[in-house]
């Protein structure tokens, strides 16, 4: 049982991990080929954008390859 445990906090530290690497990129380049809006916004608003972001990041990779902005 405890190998499993260790196995689980392995995997979510590494999904986390690349999701706050993703959210970096997503917030501060790649919003803005989303949502052109985006290019308004102070970095505090950024910030308080991240956990959301690094929750959520396969869906919003994703998303910012279909996205058709450049």
């Amino acid at each position: 049982m405890e190998t499993i445990i260790i196995i689980f906090l392995a995997v979510l530290g590494v999904y986390f991990a690349l999701g706050l690497l993703f959210g970096l990129y997503f917030l501060f380049k790649g919003a803005t080929k989303i949502d052109p809006l985006m290019q308004d916004t102070k970095k505090k608003v950024r910030f308080l954008l991240l956990p959301g972001v690094i929750a959520t990041w396969p869906f919003l990779i994703e998303r910012l390859f279909k996205s058709k902005t450049v």
